[in-house]
């Protein structure tokens, strides 16, 4: 079994690729040719978690194991690692182990422009990026490498992780700046993508009535990064809707009518349409990531 670092493992997912595998599981699903199991969450010494998230189709299943230790901020030690292993599904056979942390966010930015393609909406232009993290900086490279993004409003809670993620997309031909308030330019913006773990909403209200909203920070019914008024306006689409119902507080928290919301995989783009709003709520599923999994694999097989 070859193992890629983090390198290696974001040459093997790019992203043009890696959202087309998506659009291609969410096939899968629908069909019912691909299942996964729900996460299994494990307590830890010192306060820490373990994660596991396991995935299957008829030809490869994949495990993603993830421990999350918010002391190691203080050790100098990344709060958040994981790995993801590739297995044949006919002989249990490990073929591929990756970076765990590069391969979710890499799928994660994917997932973003996907759900936007089952929703019907073009995401390029303008966007205005609440965060400066990880997930902020995959977004801004797979929306400037995908979607044309040109224009670029950076805000972030820490001003200099802001200015320093706006100087790496200059170099990549963005126009790019920060910004103290994204009400500044919400009404501007033909998309907002939040990337926070913020318990408390921090994409403006007002926003365009053709706006993209884009919320993959919030993980827990707790925490919301939409205000519950913009989501009753938009139209929502997310990743599953199991996992939305028990971890996007996001739509919790507004209490909406779920018979309302549509799946990635069953999404009726016409919905997203009208004069109004769409929002885009991901959670993650494993799902997801043995469809990245698949394409490194692939990717090695072709080198």
């Amino acid at each position: 079994m070859r193992t890629l670092n983090a390198a290696e493992t974001a040459a093997a997912l790019p992203y043009g690729a890696l959202v087309e595998a998506l659009l291609q599981m969410f096939e899968r699903e629908r069909r019912g040719e691909a299942h996964a199991a729900a996460r299994t969450s494990v307590p830890l010494a010192g306060g820490g978690v373990l994660l596991l998230m396991p995935a299957a189709d008829a030809r490869f299943a994949a495990l993603k194991t993830v421990t999350v230790h918010a002391g190691n901020a203080g050790l100098g030690l990344p709060v958040v690692q994981g790995e993801v292993t590739l297995m044949d599904a006919a002989t249990g056979t490990r073929l591929l182990a990756m970076d765990g942390n590069v391969l979710t966010a890499r799928r994660t930015a994917a997932l973003s422009l996907a759900g936007a393609a089952r929703a019907g909406r073009h995401v390029g232009g303008r966007m205005l990026l609440i965060g400066a993290g990880v997930q902020a900086r995959s977004h801004a490279e797979a929306f400037a490498e995908i979607a044309g993004l040109r224009r670029l409003w950076i805000h972030a809670r820490t001003p200099a992780h802001a200015e320093q993620l706006a100087q790496h997309m200059r170099t990549l031909g963005v126009d790019a700046d920060t910004i103290d308030d994204p009400a500044q330019v919400s009404e501007e913006a033909d998309v907002i993508v939040a990337t926070t773990n913020s318990s408390v909403p921090v994409v403006p209200s007002r926003v365009r009535p053709d706006a993209t909203v884009i919320a993959v920070g919030a993980y827990r019914a707790d925490m919301a990064e939409v205000p519950p008024e913009l989501v009753r306006r938009c139209a929502v689409f997310v990743d599953t809707l199991e996992g939305a119902r028990s971890e996007a507080g996001d739509l919790i928290q507004a209490g909406i009518d779920w018979s309302d919301v549509q799946a990635f995989t069953n999404a009726k783009a016409e919905l997203a349409m009208h004069e109004r709003p769409v929002l885009i709520k991901t959670v993650g599923h494993a799902l997801w990531d043995l469809a990245a999994a698949q394409l490194a694999y692939t990717h090695q097989q072709q080198r």
